[in-house]
């Protein structure tokens, strides 16, 4: 009796831990992939480059930020 429930409850185990060794691959096209990544690229370098314009010129009038003692 007892070794009926062992082998019951070994198959019950088996047969929930059988699904959560599957793995589900998710493909992305190559082209689709870089060309996201050289859009995301792009706006890195725009955003780059829109804050850089709003900085002012070393030796420019700008009141600078200095620390004094």
């Amino acid at each position: 009796m007892h070794k009926t429930l062992a082998v019951r409850m070994f198959i019950l185990i088996l047969a929930g831990l059988l699904p959560a060794c599957v793995t589900i691959n998710i493909y992305f096209p190559a082209a689709a992939a870089e060309k996201a990544a050289d859009r995301i690229i792009d706006e890195v370098w725009q955003l780059q480059q829109s804050s850089s314009q709003a900085l002012p010129e070393p030796g420019s009038s700008h009141p600078q930020n200095k620390v004094t003692p």
